[in-house]
């Protein structure tokens, strides 16, 4: 590999070359497994070094070392910050009240702005594209996302702008729309607040902390000498611990998951993966708290163990209705449930495929309604395509007009559609 020569303060120079650019893409796609290893890992907490690490990130925030309460997951997290009052008492001032030193702040409040202030530190050293931070996808971002790593860099896009798609997206979207998400839903509190204190995902935090961690072992961005010690904390709690709770003089610490279960996503090219287990929970700790998930989508036990036409007609998400129809079967809900079949016809957007539209007696959903049955335009990692149902205006009865409609489409306009996905 060419060698790298960094001045002090500024972004390292590199051989741009296809050569050293492939050998460059491969690390960092090795980087991104090991990263994804670390967010997935059931491995006992490295104990000693989380706290070395939560030691390390109290002392940048000018707070002592803390007392470690470790728990054996995220379920019990209430509890113990219950029992730790008021260390994770959250102030209720207003702005003008708010100290004007941040050594003033709660321990959570400095840490959370010491995190903010890295990241925006490190965005700027690694040159982030503009068009990202305007949230556009220019013509190369979404032709990335449709070839291998490899063939972009073949086919003249620059390796900086190959790694958004090869390594960023696919730590972020296997993260930030899994784990995360499906824990807080199945274990704490499901009014959107926290449950007391301030919580930092560890493990789950993989998806930032590794593509700043990425970009810098394969020679692709500088950070000056404190930025990166202060990085080197964030990646050793991630490295080795789940979610924790800081707290002034007290820090609550959850073990890892003894048991994870994942997929890939559909049509993966840069090693995405979702949560999934058909038959137990896809997440599971060593004290029973768990977290089951289909396809990525977090749903309650019933839904994996026991689904029912009863069950899904009281569940109020749809998401969670969708997933637990499929569970037992589109053709096994429709006669359960006594659906009338209105129409059919081939989809224009899914050559091969067939709309069918089905009328929901009131009885159902205690409205009358509509639900278009389609089959999926991508092919899950099994090598099938699933069916799934959407919800349409009760005044709809063509199924190519009520697929156009769930594209904001007239059904002439869908009709004239090449694919669809």
């Amino acid at each position: 590999m060419t060698a790298v020569t960094t001045a002090r303060g500024a972004s390292p120079r590199f051989d741009s070359s296809l050569s050293s650019s492939l050998d460059r893409l491969s690390l960092a796609v090795a980087l991104r497994d090991e990263w994804l290893g670390h967010a997935f890992s059931t491995l006992p907490a490295d104990r000693p070094a989380a706290e070395a690490a939560v030691t390390g990130l109290y002392r940048l925030a000018g707070a002592p070392p803390p007392r470690f309460v470790w728990i054996p997951s995220p379920a019990a997290a209430p509890p113990a910050l219950q029992a730790g009052q008021p260390a994770f008492a959250r102030p209720r001032l207003r702005a003008a009240e708010a100290p004007a030193r941040r050594d003033g702040w709660p321990v959570p409040s400095r840490l959370a702005s010491l995190q903010s202030a890295l990241r925006t530190r490190l965005d700027r050293r690694i040159r982030r594209p503009a068009h990202l931070w305007r949230g556009q996808r220019p013509p190369w971002y979404h032709a990335a996302h449709t070839m291998a790593a490899e063939e972009g860099l073949h086919e003249g896009y620059a390796l900086r702008d190959i790694l958004w798609t090869a390594v960023h997206d696919p730590l972020a979207a296997t993260l930030l729309d899994g784990p995360r998400p499906a824990i807080r839903t199945a274990l704490l509190p499901s009014d959107g607040t926290e449950p007391l204190g301030l919580t930092f995902h560890g493990q789950h935090d993989a998806h930032w902390i590794g593509h700043y961690d990425i970009l810098a072992r394969t020679g692709l961005a500088g950070y000056p000498a404190a930025d990166a010690r202060q990085l080197a904390l964030w990646a050793g709690l991630a490295r080795s611990a789940g979610w924790w709770w800081p707290g002034d003089g007290v820090c609550v610490v959850a073990e890892r998951p003894a048991e994870v279960h994942t997929e890939p996503l559909p049509g993966a090219r840069h090693g995405e993966r979702r949560l999934h287990h058909p038959d137990r929970p896809a997440v599971r700790w060593s004290d029973g708290a768990e977290v089951h998930a289909l396809h990525g989508t977090a749903v309650p036990r019933w839904a994996v163990t026991d689904p029912t036409v009863a069950r899904i007609h009281r569940e109020p998400n749809v998401e969670v209705r969708r997933c637990a129809i499929e569970r037992i079967g589109w053709d096994t809900y429709i006669e359960e449930a006594g659906l009338h079949l209105l129409a059919k016809a081939p989809d224009p957007g899914n050559a091969g495929s067939h709309l069918h539209l089905y009328h929901v007696p009131r009885r159902v959903w205690g409205t009358p309604g509509r639900v278009l049955l389609v089959v999926n335009g991508s092919v899950e990692p099994d090598g099938r395509r699933r069916r799934y149902g959407l919800s349409v205006p009760a005044d709809i009865d063509d199924p190519v007009a009520a697929a156009g409609w769930s594209y904001g489409l007239s059904g002439p306009q869908y009709a004239r559609l090449a694919r669809r996905t």
